[in-house]
């Protein structure tokens, strides 16, 4: 196994601590203390602490990009059995017993799309590439016939993420997950019904 590159090994630690912390709470003195990195480094690699978070945000977003590919595009289960596994899995990877509950992209969104308009811009595009996917899956599941022709995938897709978000937040709030538990049997039972 290769050694993380210095580069690396910061967007690591970064993630770690901006998942667990949050932006405003977490300083650039804190990830190089963590990382065991002296400051010149990170300066080598990023010239601000915007710019370490965008590319921080951006390996969050490549992790979960990942994730997609290996659950809502495989063809070996039927669409909503993909989407439905898929949102059950990112309820235990997110959830009270993972090592770090929450959506970094929802906790960053709430915390500093006010402040940096290029965190908001990467946070709201992470978000329609994350809808794009589930709007395929559902485009699928009406190809398939398991959802109706009528359906508007687009905005099914919207509000699925939006819920699931939702969920993440209550789910913080409550130290449960029933919020997970609540959207996945509503949204199966209900919303997505050929």
């Amino acid at each position: 196994m290769s050694k993380l590159s210095t580069r690396d090994h910061l967007l690591e630690v970064g993630l770690l601590t901006f998942h667990q912390h949050g932006y405003t709470a977490t300083g650039i003195q804190e990830i190089l203390e963590s990382a065991r990195v002296p400051k010149g480094s990170f300066y080598h690699h990023f010239g601000s602490k915007e710019e370490f978070a965008r590319e921080v945000v951006l390996q969050y977003v490549r992790r979960e990009t990942e994730h997609i590919e290996k659950v809502l595009k495989n063809s070996k289960l039927s669409p909503l059995k993909r989407l439905r596994l898929y949102f059950k899995e990112l309820s235990k990877i997110y959830g009270q017993t993972a090592p770090i509950s929450g959506c970094l992209l929802g906790a960053f969104s709430l915390e500093v799309s006010n402040r940096s308009e290029v965190l908001r811009t990467l946070l709201s595009d992470s978000f329609q590439g994350w809808q794009k996917a589930i709007e395929e899956v559902l485009h699928s599941a009406v190809q398939e016939k398991e959802l109706s022709p009528n359906i508007r995938t687009a905005e099914l897709a919207a509000y699925l993420l939006n819920g699931w978000e939702g969920a993440v937040v209550r789910s913080l709030a409550d130290k449960s997950d029933k919020p997970f538990d609540t959207f996945i049997s509503l949204s199966f039972s209900l919303l997505l019904r050929a």
